[in-house]
């Protein structure tokens, strides 16, 4: 919501590009003062600005806040306008409300003006990030760009064992999380190459990095390999792919061990720290998802963290043949899996009172997936009174009621 929208004089609403952008400024008439194209340019942006700043106090809106549009942001926070955008949702509708169905740049940043000029509930503020947030937040976003980068790969990885070698899969895919699978098929791609190893330097191999299960894994992959004697067509190719994917996997999870190391010492160097840490089931990452997703927004109830969340259930009602409460689809995807893993992992950390609300909503007939997301409900509550009060995590008995 936008502070103070009276006392805005001039509307520019922006349609940023990568290359280019198109501005265009209304008065609080509805007279049109601007409507140009403006490169991805520092001096023009604040030469527009500058321009537009004789007829009044200026709202600068953009249709995208990140990325491509991170620069005309920057510009406008930096010469002290009020900052907002118009969610990617409401553009579309509101784009519906006006004639025409041509798709151009002028109409698009004149519906975002517009908007900003008669409909300010639609707006999001836009402000400016602590210096460790914004840094998080880049962190963050390459970190989940390398865990699906390594989950293609392990799967790729599984895929083309079973191909080969189905016994051999089940061995070495269960425990390809581990760094000594990776460096075992970097070395020894293909059932052959394993059998000429043997046993013994398999167990060599594997006891580098996995000092107390090597002995074991290398007996079932020796084992593995005695279920297989045909040689299935593709092993020859697959002794060159497998190498190079096991390669990647190793460095994927090299670089996000990098990434971690860094984030932690953000996270912990955060006034908010302790207080996160003191939430069973919440570590680094989840911190660190928390401050990027939460740190700089107002929540007025429990209630409204949720459902910024999408964790709050919406019902429905239709007379009387659809009823019931279903799970938000909407809400910030990203904050929404960080809650609900972290409630997951507060059932794994022994946190008896999640345990006792989890085994509740089980009793109640609800599936595990429903109940981790009930209880990651719930632990919104206790999320938002610390971050209200400052205060650290303390079991609230009124949790298990």
């Amino acid at each position: 919501m936008i502070h103070n929208h009276d006392s805005i004089d001039v509307f520019i609403g922006v349609d940023v590009g990568k290359t280019n952008h198109h501005a265009v400024a209304l008065n609080k008439a509805g007279k049109k003062l601007l409507d140009k194209a403006l490169p991805q340019d520092e001096a023009k942006l604040k030469s527009l600005i500058k321009s537009l700043a004789k007829h009044g106090t200026l709202l600068f809106v953009v249709d995208q806040p990140a990325t491509i549009g991170a620069l005309p942001v920057a510009v406008a926070q930096a010469v002290g306008i009020q900052v907002a955008y118009l969610p990617g949702l409401a553009m579309r509708r509101i784009a519906d409300l006006h004639p025409g169905e041509a798709k151009t740049d002028s109409r698009d940043a004149y519906i975002i003006s517009n908007a900003a000029r008669i409909m300010p509930e639609s707006l999001r503020t836009v402000e400016v990030p602590e210096a460790q947030v914004a840094e998080l937040s880049m962190l963050c976003g390459f970190d989940d760009d390398l865990a699906k980068e390594a989950t293609a790969t392990s799967n790729r990885i599984r895929g083309l064992l079973t191909h080969i070698h189905p016994a051999l899969e089940r061995v070495i895919g269960k425990h390809l999380h581990h760094v000594a699978m990776a460096e075992l098929l970097a070395k020894y791609p293909t059932p052959e190459a394993l059998r000429r190893a043997g046993e013994a330097r398999i167990g060599a191999l594997l006891r580098k990095h996995a000092p107390r299960a090597w002995k074991r894994w290398a007996k079932d992959i020796t084992a593995a390999l005695a279920a297989q004697s045909v040689v299935v067509s593709g092993t020859e190719a697959a002794g060159i792919v497998l190498p190079e994917l096991a390669r990647s996997l190793a460095q994927t999870r090299a670089a996000r061990a990098r990434i971690l190391t860094r984030v932690e010492e953000l996270v912990k160097d955060h006034p908010l720290h302790v207080l996160l840490t003191s939430m069973p089931g919440v570590g680094i990452r989840t911190q660190a998802r928390i401050l990027t997703e939460v740190s700089g927004k107002d929540f007025a109830t429990p209630g409204h963290l949720a459902s910024y969340a999408g964790l709050a259930p919406v019902t429905w009602r239709s007379g009387t043949s659809i009823r019931g409460d279903h799970s938000s689809r909407k809400g910030n995807k990203v904050l929404k899996r960080t809650l609900f893993l972290s409630a997951f992992a507060s059932l794994k950390c022994k946190d008896n009172i999640s345990r006792a609300y989890y085994d509740k909503k089980r009793a109640e007939g609800k599936k595990h997936n429903q109940a981790v997301i009930a209880l990651a409900r719930r632990r919104c509550n206790v999320l938002f009174a610390m971050l209200r009060d400052g205060s650290v995590y303390e079991a609230p008995e009124a949790l298990v009621a």
